[in-house]
């Protein structure tokens, strides 16, 4: 069996480690996003590797659905196409190489969560169970037939981090029990619910700007939900940024009388911002000074 793995990301090199420990598996063809267009993916992973390990061409493209791009792909014969950790539609052209047997991966449980940024919306709608899904690309966006799912829980203090890592997982658990079960026919489609959909927003890094009115627990909600690999959240004062990725709550938020914003312990460690309601102390970061200056002025 034939395939051609498309991806740029970790997700795309956990395929093509699962696919080369299978059995009855050949891949002639990996499809990488060209280096310079990096900023297209904050987790980007440099795919030369293992792809040279399991015996592939990397071929690097700017669209997938470039002529040339889609030439290569169809040259390498696939049976199966898998789209995983690539954040552009798949045309015609690319489908219609392998019909019905593009398939894709998607870090939410289909079919909730369809479309963009769905580990960052996972922690920010406070899913408390989620799956990863792999499913059958068709001519819509993530709404194909169900190939396999794997369901887990999320914990109180979920990080983007640590669910990316639960998804990479789920990833190589499914392709274990699903990649003999397409060699020898017996995968198997399950529609999905439409009743029961809901969508995603693409999300940018403006969207990591904290608005210090809000209460404590939201403001590290959302700390957490674009945390690494993502570009974090992110304060200002002027000119000056600080970009966060870890806090926790101040136990000893009864001392401070400040307004929202307003830096009111500094620390080597550490520095405590007051929030709409509550305190957060800000335990990873990086900033233009190393860290605010306490009591001057608000971070906006």
């Amino acid at each position: 069996m034939r395939a051609v793995i498309i991806g740029a990301v970790e997700s795309t090199h956990v395929a093509i480690r699962k696919l080369i420990e299978t059995d009855g598996w050949e891949l002639p063809l990996v499809v990488t996003l060209e280096q310079s267009l990096g900023h297209r993916h904050s987790d980007l992973t440099d795919l030369a590797d293992i792809s040279n390990a399991a015996g592939a061409q990397l071929l690097y493209v700017n669209n997938i659905n470039e002529p040339d791009a889609i030439r290569r792909i169809s040259d390498a014969r696939p049976d199966y196409i898998f789209v995983i950790g690539w954040s552009q539609i798949c045309g015609p052209g690319l489908m219609n190489i392998a019909p019905g047997k593009v398939i894709g991966y998607h870090p939410a449980a289909l079919p909730r969560l369809r479309g963009r940024a769905a580990i960052p919306w996972t922690i920010l709608n406070r899913e408390a169970i989620t799956a990863g899904s792999l499913f059958y690309i068709d001519e819509d966006v993530d709404n194909g037939p169900i190939l396999d799912q794997h369901y887990f829980h999320l914990g109180h203090e979920e990080t983007a981090t640590s669910l990316y890592g639960k998804h990479m997982e789920a990833l190589g658990i499914m392709l274990e029990r699903t990649l003999p079960r397409m060699k020898n026919g017996t995968a198997e489609k399950t529609e999905q619910d439409n009743s029961y959909a809901t969508w995603a927003a693409k999300r940018t890094p403006r969207d990591g700007h904290i608005d210090w009115s809000m209460p404590a627990n939201d403001i590290l909600r959302l700390i957490r939900a674009v945390t690494h690999p993502y570009p974090g959240a992110f304060a200002q004062q002027g000119d000056k940024k600080w970009t966060l990725f870890g806090a926790i709550s101040e136990e000893a938020d009864f001392r401070y009388l400040a307004s929202p914003g307003q830096v009111v312990v500094v620390d080597k460690k550490s520095f405590c911002v007051k929030c709409g309601t509550g305190t957060i102390r800000v335990t990873d970061w990086v900033g233009t000074d190393e860290v605010p200056p306490r009591l001057h002025s608000t971070l906006n």
